[in-house]
């Protein structure tokens, strides 16, 4: 017969128990530029992505999972504040010198996790500026990630395709020589440093538009720096250190639990996947890239099985937009494409409010906790905040995460899980202060533009909709590509989810 003492000492282990479940390690995977289209799991067959393939069919592969924007950066701020990035200034594409976005003081998904016991770490693809007017490259680089609820970072400060091509540890460019200290610039520093035009015949890879600044490993970038030679990468090895810098820090908190943000570069430009990759995809740098990437995925996963922690891991993979083809580079992407189709059955991609823009792959998995299958619940990036926060038992203040939904019995269940019921999804807000909304509501999308304005690059094979107004109207489910605008025949539901928009962007915030 049990003795009081032991009763109740087991009753205290089963609570202790229960809680840990609740607190499994997180990884949050967020590629780069990667289309709906773009994975065998989701219909790619061009290539395959084995690794990625694995883990969608060890959990749950989403049908209707978004990012909130069309472009990295404000659906990285979005990600990790719980707030549409329209409602914050300055969250178009971060660039080389832009300041710190998020603010030391915000209430963030690190931040939040931070608080209920997780060790946290960005690895990878930052482009939320740093600094506090302005990065200082030769001294401490903050406020940055480490003031906003990360115990450490190893990242790329921008993105790769804008200077300087050198990693940040922490506070500190790694490897940075005092003797040559680094420089950069919007505009040219040195006469006589070559540029993608005055250099223009020793590119290893051309440019189409914009990213003819200062050349680096035989391309060129957006803006111009000089010195940091001993600091800088070669970007063939960009995916090897986020994963060597992963593995290290998954084997360094095995016994506790710890968020990890792997912030990949892949697919961004320029493609330049290592060398191992590269001409295995049979579409070009591009594909080879996505290979690439599905190998982080797979190593990620080997190095959870190694220190048997799959088990009491949720990871969820995700993209920060849609794709793009022609993004400033020839490196082969629409020459190259072949049959395979990036942003799937939808149209547009990066840079648009359309389906191919905001919804990507967005993958679930957490062996024992989440089931396997395919769900059609809709469920954003943005919502990782407050789910997380519902999962950990860290409330939410008022003040924060202003639309951060909780939808973690979506996140975990397919069967009684339930999702958003509409979402308000943005381009990158760069024409004069305003965006494009693209606002999905039940199986019904509204597209309200603010001009007829069109980007440069060449997003995807689907040719984009003739542009005849301001506002159009699509019912999803027999339109998933929108090509058919149904506002004529619908004026009630045109009205209503006009004013629901412009109600839910007066308001300033949507979660109660």
């Amino acid at each position: 017969m049990k003795t009081l003492f032991q009763i109740a000492t087991a009753a205290l282990l089963a609570v202790v128990s229960s809680t840990a479940a609740e607190k499994p390690n997180i990884i949050v995977i967020m590629a780069d530029d990667l289309g709906y289209g773009d994975l065998s799991c989701y219909g790619a067959t061009v290539f395959k992505t084995p690794n990625i393939d694995k883990l969608a069919a060890q959990g749950q592969r989403f049908t209707s999972g978004y990012c909130s924007a069309s472009t990295c950066t404000p659906t990285r701020f979005s990600l990790l504040t719980g707030t549409y990035a329209f409602r914050a200034k300055n969250t178009g594409i971060a660039p080389p010198n832009g300041p710190a976005i998020i603010r030391p003081g915000t209430t963030t998904l690190p931040s939040l996790l931070q608080q209920a016991g997780y060790r946290t770490a960005v690895i990878g693809k930052w482009h939320l500026g740093l600094g506090d007017k302005a990065p200082d490259w030769n001294g401490d680089l903050k406020p940055g990630p480490l003031e906003i609820g990360f115990h450490e970072c190893f990242m790329l400060p921008t993105t790769n395709d804008r200077v300087p091509q050198v990693y940040v540890e922490n506070h500190k460019v790694l490897n940075l020589d005092p003797a040559d200290p680094l420089t950069v610039s919007e505009k040219p520093i040195d006469p006589n440093e070559p540029t993608g035009i005055s250099a223009r015949d020793t590119l290893k890879m051309d440019w189409t538009h914009g990213h003819n600044g200062t050349i680096h490993n035989g391309i060129s970038r957006i803006g111009f720096y000089t010195g940091g030679k001993a600091a800088r990468f070669r970007d063939e090895d960009l995916a090897d250190k986020w994963i060597e810098k992963s593995k290290a820090y998954i084997a360094a908190n095995k016994d506790k639990p710890f968020f990890l943000f792997f912030a990949a570069h892949d697919i961004h430009v320029p493609r330049i996947p290592h060398e191992r990759f590269q001409g295995k995809s049979g579409t070009g740098l591009r594909g080879d890239s996505i290979l690439q990437f599905d190998w982080c995925v797979g190593e990620i996963m080997a190095t959870l099985d190694e220190h048997k922690l799959t088990e009491n891991t949720l990871i969820v993979l995700c993209s920060d937009n849609g794709p793009v083809l022609d993004d400033g580079y020839k490196d082969g992407s629409v020459t190259e494409l072949g049959k395979h189709e990036p942003a799937g059955p939808f149209t547009g991609g990066k840079y648009t409010v359309y389906e191919g823009g905001t919804r990507t792959p967005f993958i679930t998995r957490w062996p024992g906790k989440i089931p396997t299958g395919v769900s059609d619940q809709l469920v954003c990036t943005i919502d990782l905040a407050a789910s997380f926060a519902a999962l950990t038992g860290v409330p939410l203040p008022e003040d924060a995460c202003l639309d951060s939904m909780d939808v973690l019995s979506a996140l975990l269940d397919d069967n009684d899980g339930t999702g958003r019921d509409e979402l308000v999804q943005q381009d990158n807000g760069t024409k004069g202060g305003k965006a494009d909304f693209g606002f999905r509501s039940g199986d019904w999308k509204l597209i309200r533009r603010t001009s007829k304005y069109q980007q440069p690059a060449k997003v995807s094979k689907r040719p984009m909709p003739e542009l005849k107004g301001l506002h159009s109207l699509h019912f999803l489910p027999d339109d998933p590509s929108e090509k058919k605008d149904v506002s004529k025949e619908n004026p009630e539901m045109l009205k209503e989810l006009i004013e629901r928009l412009d109600a839910i962007i007066a308001a300033g915030r949507t979660r109660s």
